[in-house]
């Protein structure tokens, strides 16, 4: 695959793997192969919602279905960066279905991929993902930047950053500014929501904070349980290390302290114990569960950090059981029998690519399309 540039396409990317003493870093995987172009030209985006274009759609490789385009919004006017990033700058990636530009009526669902912490938007782990799952499928993929630690909430204490209004950038300036310069179906029956890790917190926070806008919400190993111990110090840990942003932020800055009496936002915010306002929605929810740790005296990161996700959805699945809301829990234990190449540990490549493609094949069945 040929890549423009470092700032079009990222090649690697850290992911978050569980509180602090869990992160790590993962390789990102290769693109699939090319398929005939569809366009020689990606679409041009005009300012809107809050949004001010900074750079227009580049196409991401040849195969002419995925673009990066770069924003400003005063939602989060700056941001602990990681490397090659430019704080205030929003890298924005979308893949369009095959043929886009040859249907000039046809009009598309979305399905927005969240990042996970220490996650570039514009990474070939994301473009793999969402090029694969969506060959010859009438569905358009966006994955917006996350920042390294955005936590996909507007901040309780950002401090002398201003605004991190991650949330409001998300949901009321990059759904409707994607709607107005795409093809979309603009309503709740066409667009699903999922993402990885902390983008799978998010994609869950999102959902229930807003299901008039979504007809489908996903998880991939995501951080679904803030009342557990682990998952606090997972984000606390990653507003801690350089890796996921510079500066650093204080443990508080995202949701508040992390202890009671003072953590109501993080039970306020905490997917898995308000799974009722998924209620009239597909959920699907995507877990290994480490492999057996047994076989490892040091104890694998990731591993570990999976075992942890794990057990958020499990309390997850449980709390839709008990309020009888259908779903879909893909628990691949060891990933033995989900997908080769996965063995049930965290930011893995083949188990995440097998997610996606389950989770697309989920969504066309009930957002509306072609």
């Amino acid at each position: 695959m040929k890549m423009l540039s470092k700032a079009v396409l990222r090649g690697r990317s850290p992911v978050l793997l569980g509180l602090a003493a869990l992160m790590g870093l993962f390789l990102a995987a290769p693109a699939q192969a090319a398929t005939a172009p569809t366009a020689t030209a990606p679409p041009h985006f005009a300012n809107g919602h809050g949004l001010t274009v900074i750079s227009q759609p580049k196409w991401a490789d040849d195969n002419h279905r995925t673009f990066v385009l770069t924003v400003r919004t005063a939602q989060v006017p700056v941001y602990d960066t990681m490397a090659d990033q430019v704080s205030g700058e929003h890298v924005i990636m979308v893949t369009l279905p095959t043929g886009y530009s040859g249907t000039a009526n046809a009009r598309y669902p979305v399905l927005y991929d969240l990042p996970g912490a220490g996650e570039y938007p514009n990474s070939v782990r994301y473009l793999s993902m969402a090029e694969g799952a969506t060959e010859n499928v009438p569905l358009i993929t966006v994955t917006p930047n996350g920042g390294g630690r955005g936590w996909y909430t507007d901040w309780v204490h950002p401090g002398s950053r201003g605004r991190q209004n991650w949330e409001t950038f998300h949901l009321d300036q990059v759904i409707p500014f994607i709607d107005a310069n795409l093809r979309t179906v603009p309503t709740r029956q066409g667009r699903a929501i999922t993402g990885h890790s902390m983008g799978g917190f998010g994609a869950f926070h999102y959902a229930e904070d807003r299901p008039e806008l979504f007809r489908y919400v996903g998880s991939f190993s995501g951080d679904l349980d803030m009342r557990d111990a682990v998952m606090r110090a997972a984000v606390t840990g990653s507003e801690l290390l350089p890796g996921f942003g510079t500066p650093t932020a204080a443990p508080d800055a995202v949701f508040g302290p992390p202890v009671w009496p003072l953590d109501g936002t993080w039970n306020k915010v905490s997917p898995a114990q308000h799974v009722a306002k998924l209620r009239g929605m597909g959920v699907a929810l995507y877990a290994g569960d480490g492999g057996d740790l047994s076989l490892d005296p040091n104890q694998d990161i990731q591993a570990l950090a999976e075992a942890a996700v794990h057990r958020t959805a499990v309390t997850t699945a449980a709390n839709l059981t008990a309020a009888g809301i259908p779903y879909r829990f893909a628990d691949y234990s060891d990933g033995s029998n989900w997908a080769e190449g996965c063995t049930g540990k965290h930011a893995q490549d083949p188990c995440l690519r097998a997610g996606m493609n389950d989770f697309v094949r989920l969504i066309m069945k009930r957002v509306q399309h072609p």
